[in-house]
């Protein structure tokens, strides 16, 4: 189960990364909108996962 730690990271950097992009070359606000939320929601998604393992664990 801890291998979806990093797989669920990796989702959020390669977002913020796409994001980062799009801004630095100048692109449409509404994109880098979007991707901000994906991120945040991808953020979210990872900490559930790594509280539910850490929880799994003290169980």
């Amino acid at each position: 189960m801890a291998f979806v730690v990093p797989i669920a990271l990796g989702a959020v950097a390669v977002v913020l990364v796409l994001g980062l992009t799009n801004m630095m070359r100048g692109g449409s606000g509404e994109r880098s909108q979007k991707l901000m939320q994906l991120r945040v929601l991808l953020q979210f998604v990872a900490v559930l996962v790594i509280m539910g393992i850490v929880w799994m664990r003290g169980s």
